[in-house]
């Protein structure tokens, strides 16, 4: 009788040892699920503009938030280009049939280098807006259909198609005014995207002669005196981390005619900067 009794306890405190094992193993699991996801929320974050994201900034008055909305059909559309569609050549790879652009001021945006696509490895850190009351650009203006309006919205994938009230306006070319009853668009950098320069994102040379020669082409076509200077003055976030990647860098102007004019408006606007500009893979 006391045999059974012995066995029964210890089968009973053997089940009891399995039960402690099993909690020990299950709480440890726990623990290093819960620190394997606390790890991957708190590991390398892009590093952002030290300025208020677009969901803490005050938007113009007149500015919708929503993003990508559908435009009217049966209403004029603009685009506001601040970057790369500044430039003819650039804008009509996405919008071949779009209306000519018209030189403007835009208040209630700050334009910076902080817009980083979402990229493996090595990429580019190009230029972005977001809003900001106390800022105002120059820019363009040009009309599209619905359908190159579309288009565009897939070429500015990582930004955010925004409304703009025509009061934020202000042309820059006599006897041009927007359609008062049409939608004006600017692409807002999205938050999750906004990020400054570094050494693995850098600023790059052929992506700032798109947008400065877009600005020149502005300034000589409506005889805009300091437009170009105002495209540079009206950007931020510049930096160091800059590599020339044009082809030839050391005979530029075999591939960028505007070459000459770029370099002598960067050295004297941003002597800071060009001088530490890198030859790519130097």
């Amino acid at each position: 009788m006391h045999f059974f009794i012995c066995i029964d306890t210890a089968v009973s405190m053997c089940n009891l040892r399995w039960q402690h094992i099993a909690i020990l193993v299950l709480t440890s699991w726990l623990v290093a699920c819960t620190s394997a996801k606390q790890s991957s929320t708190s590991g390398p974050q892009l590093e952002v503009v030290a300025t208020p994201s677009i969901a803490s900034e005050t938007l113009s008055p007149g500015v919708r938030s929503e993003c990508n909305v559908a435009p009217d059909s049966i209403r004029s559309q603009y685009i506001i280009g601040y970057g790369s569609l500044m430039q003819d050549e650039s804008r009509k790879r996405t919008s071949p049939e779009a209306g000519a652009a018209h030189p403007i001021n835009a208040k209630g945006y700050r334009r910076g280098w902080f817009a980083r696509a979402q990229t493996v490895g090595f990429g580019t850190t190009y230029l972005g807006v977001l809003p900001n009351l106390e800022s105002r650009i120059n820019a363009v203006i040009y009309q599209v259909d619905p359908v190159e309006l579309i288009a565009t919205d897939r070429r500015e994938l990582s930004y955010c198609r925004t409304n703009v009230a025509i009061s934020e306006i202000t042309p820059l070319e006599k006897d041009f005014l927007p359609d008062p009853n049409g939608q004006i668009w600017i692409y807002v950098s999205m938050p999750q995207s906004v990020a400054i320069p570094n050494s693995q994102y850098p600023i790059v040379q052929s992506y700032v002669d798109i947008f400065v020669s877009g600005c020149l082409e502005q300034e000589q076509r409506f005889g805009l005196a300091e437009f170009a200077q105002q495209c540079l003055s009206t950007t931020t976030n510049w930096s160091e981390h800059w590599v020339n990647d044009r082809i030839y860098p050391r005979r530029p102007f075999n591939f960028q005619p505007k070459a000459r004019q770029i370099d002598n408006l960067l050295s004297k606007q941003l002597q800071q900067y060009f001088s530490h500009i890198r030859i790519e893979g130097g």
